[in-house]
This record gives structure tokens, C-alpha cells and sequence, in this order.
């Protein structure tokens, strides 16, 4: 297969784990035969410094052009200020507009060897498998927002339409009808109308198209407590743009670390936006300790979603799941013996170049 791929290392330790993935799309390459095509483009943070834009027209058209976008993070303390006209996060919610990525797909599913950094019983994390299946373009994030009296009174609109709650309802059926069939539609129905939409549209669509997948539907502040509570229970969780922001962020503490967990965008084009779901951590950027894991895992989300290559996919999660059983940890896991970021990365890209 040929295929171009467009990799955006962004601030902070995005250009390491974006490293680390370039290697082991190499391995990939070699291992099973394809021909990647790879560009790099600026956003966020560095974007800014070196052009006033979080995503300049050019990087846009390295996406455009692309099979899949790579992205390792945005922003940093450099430019935090809330208040400042152009942020680096900005950068990041146009290209999933431009791109139509609708869909944000998160899996949790701890590994035996890092579920010990968990703050929960092990009991609690037996047979957990989670995937989250947020909204990622409509919502409070892309709705008018403002000020008034004098900057006294802000306001954040969050509107959805039928339509996009219809498609991104669909593509998380399709998605539980190779796992569990099971689906949690998460939301805040008894306060709020965009709420109503949401459970009346999901109830129609799952009952009308996919009676074999079993529903529910659990009000955000309860689902924050059943996720530590009994997360094992849960399968294909559907949620709107905000909620899901808060409640992946909550799930990432089932697996240990965030470093470990990756994500996927994905529209009805080909073409995908795939990260790590941590942030640029600034804090050890430079350092060469940060956990590649989750940037691989995303490149291995890229080839199954994106290249339909699924056998490429899941000998990239095998790699990293050696990598964890072999007592491969880096600083977020392990206090003693942990290895650099560019050693992780090899031991995986090694596993798959010796893959059968």
C-alpha cells in the first residue's frame, strides 16, 4: 500500500512521541511491505511563534491531501493566556472542523502490568473495556460565545442539530456491533433541552436501525461516579462534545496513566485525526522520558481506521503490550528502572519488525 500520512508534532513532548511514531511507521513499512509517504506540518504553540496562525494555510493543505493526520499535542504555559486573540487549542478545533472528524473514539482497556498504577481496587478494573464515542464538532466548543455588560457576562452556546446527532449515533451502533452491543448514551436530560434532543434522537435511531444493540441512557453526574464504581459494566459509551472531554479524562485513570491511551477522530471520509489523549506536558518536555505508548497505540488506531490495514493494527498493539509485559515502563510508570522515550519506541518498532 502507499499511503500518505501528514504528522503534526506540535509543543511541548510532541515532537519526541511523534518521533517515536515516525520510527515505527518505518517498522511497519518494512515488516509488511507499504510505502509511506510522510510530511510534517506546524500547529499550536509553534505554529503561532513562527507564523501568528495555530494552523497556517499550508499545514491545512498537508492535512487536506493526506490518507491520516498524526498529531502529538498543543499549547503549553507559553500560551495559556485564556484571554489572548489567538490560542494554540484553536489551531486544534479547526483542523477537526476541516477535516469533518465528527466522531472521537477513546478505548480504555488497562494492561495487567500498568492497571497496578491505578487508584482503584484491581478487583474494579477486571474485564474492563470501554470505548467512548464523543461528539467532536458541534456543542458548547463550536457554539457563539461573547461577552457583555461590559465583559460582566459571558456565554457559551452549545446548539446541536438532529443531523449530527443521528451520524455520530450510527457510527457508535456500527462500532458496538463488533464489541458488546452495548451502548450508554450519556447526558444531562433532566436540565438540559440540547439533552432532550440528544435522548429522544438516540432513542429513535438505535430502536429504529439497530434493534440488536441494548441501550441506556445515565445522566452525566451519575455516570461520573459508575465509571470508578463499576466500570467493567459499561461497553460503547455515546456522549456529547463537552461531557465526553470531562468523563475520557476521568476514564484515564483506569489505565494507570494517560500515556497510555490513545485516540481516534474519524468523519465519513477516509481520512482520520489521530493523538494521544494526554497534553504537551510541558513540564518534562526535552527530558526524553515521556510515554510513547499512547502515540503508538494511535498509529495503530490510523492503520486500522484510516489504511484499513487491521493486521498492521494489531501487531502494533501486540508490540506494545509485550513492551508493558516485558517491564518496558517509562517515568509515569514505573519509579525505578524506567527507560527514555526513545527506547520504549524501539522495543516496539523492534517487536514488529519481528513480527510472524
Amino acid at each position: 500500500m502507499n499511503s500518505t500520512l501528514t504528522l503534526l508534532p506540535g509543543d511541548g513532548i510532541g515532537p519526541e512521541v511523534i518521533a517515536e511514531a515516525r520510527r515505527l511507521l518505518d517498522a511497519v513499512a518494512t515488516r509488511f511491505g507499504h510505502s509511506f509517504t510522510i510530511e510534517e506540518g506546524r500547529i499550536g504553540g509553534i505554529a503561532i511563534d513562527e507564523t501568528g496562525d495555530p494552523l497556517p494555510p499550508e499545514t491545512v493543505a498537508l492535512c487536506e491531501r493526506a490518507d491520516a493526520v498524526l498529531l502529538g499535542a498543543v499549547g503549553g504555559p507559553k500560551w495559556s493566556d485564556p484571554n489572548a486573540p489567538v490560542r494554540p487549542e484553536q489551531g486544534l478545533l479547526k483542523l477537526r472542523a476541516t477535516l469533518g472528524v465528527y466522531a472521537n473514539l477513546r478505548p480504555v482497556a488497562p494492561h495487567p502490568a500498568a492497571a497496578k498504577f491505578a487508584p482503584l481496587k484491581p478487583e474494579l478494573l477486571e474485564g474492563v473495556d470501554l470505548l467512548f464515542v464523543r461528539e467532536l464538532t458541534g456543542g458548547a466548543y463550536f457554539g457563539e460565545k461573547g461577552r457583555e455588560d461590559n465583559g460582566r457576562v459571558a456565554f457559551d452556546v452549545a446548539r446541536y442539530s438532529v443531523e449530527e446527532i443521528e451520524r455520530v449515533t450510527r457510527r457508535a451502533a456500527q462500532l458496538a456491533r463488533g464489541r458488546r452491543k452495548k451502548i450508554t448514551h450519556v447526558d444531562k436530560a433532566n436540565v438540559l433541552e440540547t439533552s432532550r434532543l440528544w435522548r429522544s434522537v438516540v432513542t429513535r435511531v438505535l430502536g429504529d436501525e439497530f434493534p440488536d444493540i441494548e441501550f441506556e441512557h445515565v445522566l452525566v453526574d451519575a455516570m461520573t461516579m459508575h465509571l470508578l464504581h463499576r466500570p467493567a459494566s459499561f461497553d460503547v459509551i455515546l456522549t456529547e462534545n463537552l461531557f465526553g472531554d470531562i468523563l475520557t479524562d476521568e476514564a484515564s485513570v483506569l489505565a494507570g496513566s494517560m500515556g497510555l491511551l490513545p485516540s481516534a477522530s474519524i468523519g465519513d471520509g477516509r481520512a482520520g485525526l489521530y493523538e494521544p489523549i494526554h497534553g504537551s506536558a510541558p513540564d518534562i518536555a526535552g527530558q526524553g522520558i515521556a510515554n510513547p505508548y499512547a502515540t503508538l497505540l494511535s498509529v495503530a488506531l490510523l492503520l486500522r481506521h484510516s489504511l484499513g490495514l487491521d493486521a498492521e493494527a494489531r501487531a502494533v498493539e501486540s508490540a506494545v503490550s509485550q513492551a508493558l509485559d516485558a517491564g518496558v515502563l517509562t517515568r509515569d510508570l514505573t519509579a525505578e528502572g524506567a527507560v527514555s522515550t526513545s527506547q520504549a519506541g524501539e522495543y516496539v518498532a523492534a517487536r514488529v519488525r519481528e513480527a510472524a
